[in-house]
C-alpha cells in the first residue's frame, strides 16, 4: 500500500493549508479568529482527510473521505473570496489561490474516478 504523503494530492493539500497559514498572519489583528480560524479548519481539512482516508480499510471508506476533502476545499475557496472582498488579500492572491484549489480539486476527481472505477471491476 502506497503511503498518503507520497500522493501528489496530500503533497498539494499541504502546500495549500501552509500558503493558507502564511496569508493569515498578514490579516489584521481584530481577525485572530472568526474567517481566519474557518480557513485554517478547512485548509488543514483538505490534506487530513486524504490522509486519514487513504489509511482506512475499504476503498469506499476512502472514496467518503475523499470527498469530504473536495467539500473542504469548497469552504477553502469561498473564505479566500470573502477575505479578497474584505480586503484582507488581493485579486491577485486570490487568483493565484484559486488556480492552486482547482488543480487540487481536478486531482481529487481524478482519484476518486480511479477509485470508483476500481470498485466497479471488483
Amino acid at each position: 500500500m502506497q503511503d498518503f504523503k507520497d500522493l501528489i494530492v496530500w503533497q498539494k493539500g499541504v502546500d495549500l493549508a501552509s500558503l493558507t497559514y502564511a496569508l493569515i498572519e498578514k490579516f489584521p489583528k481584530n481577525e485572530m479568529y472568526a474567517l481566519s480560524d474557518q480557513l485554517k479548519r478547512s485548509a488543514v481539512s483538505v490534506p487530513s482527510n486524504i490522509a486519514e482516508g487513504q489509511q482506512r480499510s475499504s476503498t469506499r471508506e476512502y472514496i467518503r473521505f475523499l470527498c469530504i476533502s473536495r467539500g473542504s476545499l469548497a469552504e477553502l475557496e469561498t473564505q479566500h473570496i470573502i477575505s479578497e472582498r474584505l480586503k484582507y488579500i488581493q485579486m491577485q492572491q486570490l487568483e493565484e489561490l484559486s488556480q492552486l484549489i482547482e488543480t487540487e480539486r481536478k486531482t481529487l476527481n481524478a482519484l476518486i474516478a480511479s477509485l470508483r472505477k476500481k470498485l466497479s471491476l471488483q
